[in-house]
């Protein structure tokens, strides 16, 4: 572990710095031979089962209410990928992936963007190359504390060259339409096993001892470890469940870059935390 990195703490970081990215325009591979203005390119969303065609220009204008991945999400005995449906608390609805490190992305994002929109399977981008016309469907697009987001999955090691065109050309109707891109390599070590504990107890809990309301006044006082805040009450394993949902809500806060454990330094959120989070 890497004693010398920054302290990333959970109640105020933003899900992209929690990122592994792939730094696509600045690899090796990656200037693609893309033909034509950005401006000249299209796009399909679609809304109530019926595709759009729109201007690249005119992306982002399009409206949010009614629209629908554009390709659906596929379940069949063969298939070499995993898709399934993820329950984010900060929309309040399931949302489509078509593989685990995609359903991984959204959790990280349900936890730190405080998403107020996530859509899969946003748009068909329709743009040119050297080779031809060519098509690429990114894998989201994010609404959070830090702006919009357009998203592509793709472990490092998965990247192959002929999709390198394909995020170069996503990455310019991004720019086009005031949208971030990132293409999510992984995560930051510690990020998602922290983060996946952290998620099973995201759900509304009731905590009738008031445990909770204890171990934020004692971190109100000092930074406390997650073992001393815990065993000071009078259940520490109902105390372990109230300490990692106010965590969840980012109403304390510990260092990400380091493992979750009895050691874990918990320190109180300023004002609660993010803005606009519980």
């Amino acid at each position: 572990m890497d004693t010398c990195a920054a302290p990333v703490w959970s109640h105020l970081c933003d899900w992209v710095t929690l990122a592994d990215a792939v730094d696509v325009p600045d690899a090796p591979r990656t200037r693609p031979a893309l033909r034509g203005p950005v401006g000249s390119w299209n796009a399909v969303c679609c809304y109530s089962g019926r595709d759009v065609e729109v201007a690249v220009p005119d992306l982002a204008a399009m409206p949010l209410a009614g629209r629908e991945p554009v390709r659906r999400f596929a379940w069949h005995r063969a298939q070499r990928h995993r898709a399934g449906l993820e329950f984010l608390v900060s929309t309040g609805r399931h949302h489509g992936y078509e593989s685990l490190q995609e359903a991984r992305l959204l959790r990280v994002v349900d936890f730190a963007a405080g998403a107020g929109e996530v859509l899969s399977q946003p748009l068909r981008l329709r743009f040119t190359t050297v080779d031809g016309p060519r098509e690429h469907i990114p894998d989201f697009l994010v609404c959070g504390h830090s702006g919009w987001w357009l998203v592509d999955v793709r472990p490092r090691q998965c990247v192959r060259d002929g999709e390198l065109a394909a995020f170069a050309a996503a990455a310019q109707v991004a720019a086009v339409s005031g949208w971030g891109y990132v293409v999510v390599g992984g995560w930051k070590p510690h990020v998602w096993s922290t983060v996946d504990a952290m998620s099973a107890h995201r759900r509304p809990l009731s905590d009738v001892l008031d445990i909770g309301a204890g171990m934020l006044a004692a971190v109100s006082e000092r930074p406390r470890s997650f073992g001393e805040l815990t065993g000071a009450t009078v259940l520490p394993a109902v105390a372990r469940a109230v300490l990692l949902h106010l965590l969840w809500h980012r109403r304390v806060g510990i260092d990400l870059t380091r493992p979750l454990g009895e050691h874990t330094l918990v320190r109180a959120a300023a004002r609660g935390g993010v803005e606009g989070v519980r």
